[in-house]
Order: structure tokens, then sequence, then C-alpha cells
């Protein structure tokens, strides 16, 4: 756990495997090893980062499953994406960072365990 650390980038080849971090108060960054990652946001989406890589909705929070809005277009999946799923297969949203979330501690945690089913789901097709 970081506290005042903002993700100002993530990458990996077919799966996340590092994360860049900042440290309030601090103009260095510092890239460490990452397979997964949890985003604690407050009362607000701190989502800025995401701008161009996941669909927002206009207040930032990430549109997943049906709400995302890039079905039907050239580019989308060939398949409708999972419930908790971003509009960049395999990446999935859960808890106060997600559209229509009704930011509650114990949504979050349940977000947390459909979204790793759903990540088993996934890798299950792939």
């Amino acid at each position: 756990m970081r506290l005042q650390t903002q993700g100002v980038d993530a990458a990996g080849t077919g799966h996340l495997e590092r994360v860049t971090l900042a440290t309030a108060g601090s103009a260095t960054q510092h890239t460490v090893p990452a397979a997964a990652l949890f985003v604690l946001i407050g009362s607000e989406p701190q989502t800025e980062w995401l701008a161009g890589a996941l669909e927002r909705d206009r207040n930032g929070y990430v549109r997943t499953g049906a709400d995302l809005t890039h079905q039907g277009a050239v580019d989308a999946p060939a398949r409708a994406p999972l419930s908790h799923e971003a509009s960049l297969p395999g990446v999935f949203a859960a808890g106060d960072v997600r559209a229509g979330s009704p930011n509650r501690m114990a949504t979050a945690v349940g977000d947390g365990s459909i979204a790793i089913r759903l990540v088993h789901e996934y890798l299950s097709r792939r």
C-alpha cells in the first residue's frame, strides 16, 4: 500500500508488468514490478491518468460492461464485455472507480471478488 501516491503509467506486454508511481511532494518517479493494481480513489475518481486508455464517463468514472458506448465501433471487441470489464479487453474495474457504483466499501469488496472471478473467466477463454 502506498499512500499519497499517484499512478502515472502502467505497462506490460499482454498483461500488467510494471507501474510508474509519483509520491506527493516529490518530483521523482519510480517504476515497480506489478502483476495487479488496486487504486483507492476516495470520493472522486482520480482517473485522469487513464485518459485515452479506458472509456470514462463525463465525471471520470470508468465505464464497464453494458455501460460501454464503443459497441458497434470498428475496433470494438468481437464479444460483449463482461460485467466489470472496461473498454480495454482484459482490464476490469471494481468499486468506487466504476461508473454507477454506489461508492460504498461493501460494494468495492463485492466488486473486487466479482472482478477476480471475471478475470479467471476471461483468461479461460483465451
